[in-house]
C-alpha cells in the first residue's frame, strides 16, 4: 500500500511538471492544446484484513455451578427380604360331595367335632388329635355328613363359602390321615369338582403379628387373602382351584382384613400406607430400618376390582375387619378399651364418596362403648350391646341414627353378646358367647319386644339364623348332661327343634350355616 502512493505522488509531480504555464502566445499563435493525461486502470488488489496483533485471546466460559444437594441417608435396609410364599396345588385327593350338594339349596348346619372319642367295650377311648368338620341338615340330625379330617391344631381355622360348596381350611402341622400324609398347608375342598387340595404352603395364618383369615367372594369363586411378600403384607385374590393369584394391593405398604362386597366388584380392607407409605428397603419415605413398630391397624381403603382404583374411606384408625352392610356402605369399630382406648365406636363409611359418620342416637348421648353389634342389610338396622362402667343395654337404631329402642330387660356380661337378625330384620336371636350364656333361647322383636325366652337347659350362646331365615342354629350347654356343649336347632321364633350333635363324643364348635 505504501508504495502504491508513492507511485501515485511521483505520477503527480511529473504531470505538474509537464503542464506548468509556457510563455504567454502572441495572438496570432493558434492554442495550444492542454494534453488530457489519462491514468491507466490499475488492478485492485484484494484486500487483506489487516488484523491488530493482541495478546492471545483466552475463551472465558462461565462454569454452571454445580450444587451439592444434601442427602438424608437412609437407614440401614434390612439384610434379606422375608421368605415369600409360593402357589401351589397340589397334596389331592378326590372328595364326595354327592351328600351334600343336593341339601345346599335349603342350607345346613356346619361344625367341628374335636376328640370324638368311640367307646369300646364300655370304656371310652384315649385322648386323641383329631377333629372332623360336619355339615348336617337340621331336619335329620342323626346323619351329620364328614367333610374333612384333620388335627387338632386346625381349630376353627375353617372357612365355607356362601355357597356352601367350597371349604378352606388350614392344616398348621403335617400330618398322615387315613394312611395318606397330608403336609401343613392351607386346603381348599372343592366339591362341584371333587377335588380336595392345598393351594398355599403355609403353617399359620398369623402374618407378620397380624391375623388375616381368607374371605370368600359372594359367589364362591375365589378368596381373597394377606400375605407376607417379603418386606411387607399385600392382599391376593386366588381362585377356589389355586388358579390364578393375583396381587391385588402393592404399595409397599401393610394391606390387610380384606372385605368382598355383596356384589364381588368392590374389595375393602385396612392400610398403614399413610403412616408408612412403605416398607421396602430404599424406597422413598420407607419406613424400613427406621425402627418404626409394625402396624397392627391403618386406614380404610377399597379396591374396585373392575377399574383397579382405590380410594380411601374416611380417616379413622382401624383394627377390626370391616363389613359391608350392604353394596355401598361399610362398617368399622373404632376404639377398644381392652386395648387401652376410652370407648369403642361404630363408623359407617361410603365406598362411592368416601365420607363417614360416627353411628350414634340422635338427640341423646352418645354410648360411650357398643359391642357386639350386627346389622339388618335389608331393614337398614344395628343392634348393639352399650356398656357402661356400671351396667349394659341393649340398643337397636336405624343405620342413620334413629333410636328405635333400648332396654336394660337382659342382663349380659360385657363383651359377652352374641346376636343376629333374622334375614327380613324383623327379629333378633341374642345369646351369649364364650360359654357366658345366662339365658334358653332368646328372640326378640328389632323394637325388642320378647317373642320367645325360654328358661335354660339349653342356654343359648352364639345364635346365627339360617340364610332362608327358617331356622336358628346355636350352641347350649345342658348340665344335666355332664355340661356338655351341643349344636341345637330352633325355628325362627326360637322354639325347640332338636339336638344336632347328641350322638357325638368329645367337644363341638359351631362354625355356622353353609348354603344360600
Amino acid at each position: 500500500m505504501a508504495r502504491l502512493l508513492w507511485l501515485l505522488i511521483l505520477f503527480s509531480a511529473a504531470c505538474n511538471f509537464v503542464a506548468s504555464p509556457s510563455p504567454t502566445s502572441s495572438p496570432t499563435d493558434p492554442p495550444t492544446q492542454t494534453p488530457t493525461v489519462t491514468a491507466l486502470p490499475t488492478e485492485t488488489p484484494p484486500l487483506t484484513p489487516t488484523i491488530t496483533p493482541t495478546e492471545a485471546a483466552t475463551s472465558t466460559i462461565t462454569p454452571t455451578l454445580t450444587v451439592t444437594p444434601t442427602f438424608t441417608p437412609l437407614p440401614p435396609p434390612t439384610t434379606t427380604p422375608r421368605p415369600v410364599v409360593n402357589f401351589t396345588y397340589d397334596s389331592w385327593e378326590r372328595f364326595d360331595g354327592s351328600g351334600i350338594l343336593n341339601q345346599l339349596a335349603s342350607g345346613m348346619v356346619a361344625f367341628v367335632n374335636f376328640n370324638n372319642r368311640e367307646t369300646v367295650s364300655g370304656t371310652p377311648q384315649p385322648v386323641n388329635d383329631t377333629q372332623t368338620l360336619y355339615f348336617v341338615n337340621p331336619l335329620t340330625p342323626g346323619a351329620p355328613i364328614s367333610v374333612a379330617v384333620t388335627t387338632g391344631a386346625t381349630g376353627d381355622q375353617i372357612y365355607i363359602a356362601p355357597t356352601g360348596d367350597t371349604v378352606a381350611y388350614l392344616r398348621p402341622v403335617g400330618a398322615e390321615q387315613a394312611g395318606v400324609f397330608r403336609p401343613s398347608g392351607l386346603y381348599v375342598i372343592d366339591m362341584q369338582i371333587g377335588i380336595d387340595g392345598r393351594v398355599l404352603p403355609i403353617t399359620s395364618l398369623i402374618q407378620q403379628n397380624i391375623f388375616s383369615p381368607p374371605v370368600w367372594s359372594p359367589d364362591g369363586t375365589r378368596f381373597a387373602i394377606a400375605l407376607d411378600s417379603g418386606y411387607d403384607l399385600d392382599i391376593y385374590s386366588v381362585g377356589r382351584d389355586g388358579a390364578n393369584p393375583t396381587n391385588l394391593t402393592q404399595s409397599g405398604a401393610y394391606e390387610f382384613y380384606p372385605a368382598w362386597s355383596p356384589d364381588g366388584r368392590y374389595l375393602a380392607f385396612v392400610s398403614d400406607r399413610n403412616t408408612c407409605p412403605s416398607w421396602r428397603p430404599g424406597e422413598p419415605e420407607t419406613c424400613d430400618g427406621t425402627g418404626a413398630p409394625q402396624p397392627y391397624g391403618g386406614n380404610v381403603f377399597v379396591l374396585d376390582t373392575a377399574t383397579g382404583s382405590v380410594i380411601q374411606v374416611g380417616t379413622q384408625y382401624v383394627t377390626e375387619p370391616p363389613v359391608f352392610v350392604n353394596a355401598r356402605t361399610l362398617a368399622y369399630a373404632v376404639g377398644d378399651p381392652i386395648l387401652g382406648d376410652q370407648g369403642r365406636a361404630i363408623w359407617m363409611g361410603d365406598i362411592i364418596t368416601g365420607t363417614e359418620s360416627p353411628l350414634q342416637p340422635i338427640g341423646r348421648a352418645d354410648d360411650r362403648i357398643k359391642l357386639g353389634e350386627t346389622f339388618a342389610g335389608a331393614g337398614g338396622l344395628v343392634f348393639y350391646q352399650a356398656a357402661s362402667d356400671t351396667s349394659t343395654e341393649f340398643v337397636v337404631l336405624s343405620v342413620d341414627g334413629r333410636e328405635i329402642a333400648r332396654s336394660a330387660a337382659f342382663t349380659f356380661s360385657r363383651y359377652g353378646t352374641a346376636a343376629d337378625f333374622s334375614p327380613d330384620g324383623s327379629r333378633i336371636a341374642i345369646g351369649g358367647r364364650d360359654g357366658q350364656c345366662p339365658y334358653g333361647a332368646l328372640v326378640l322383636s328389632n323394637t325388642l319386644n320378647v317373642i320367645t325366652a325360654a328358661n335354660p337347659p339349653p342356654s343359648m350362646c352364639e345364635p346365627q339364623y339360617s340364610p332362608d331365615g327358617r331356622f336358628i342354629a346355636y350352641t347350649g350347654i345342658n348340665p344335666r348332661v355332664d355340661g356338655r356343649v351341643d349344636v341345637y336347632v330352633a325355628n325362627s321364633s326360637g322354639g325347640y327343634i332338636g339336638n344336632l350333635t347328641s350322638g357325638l363324643r368329645g367337644q363341638i364348635l359351631l362354625l355356622g350355616w353353609a348354603g344360600q
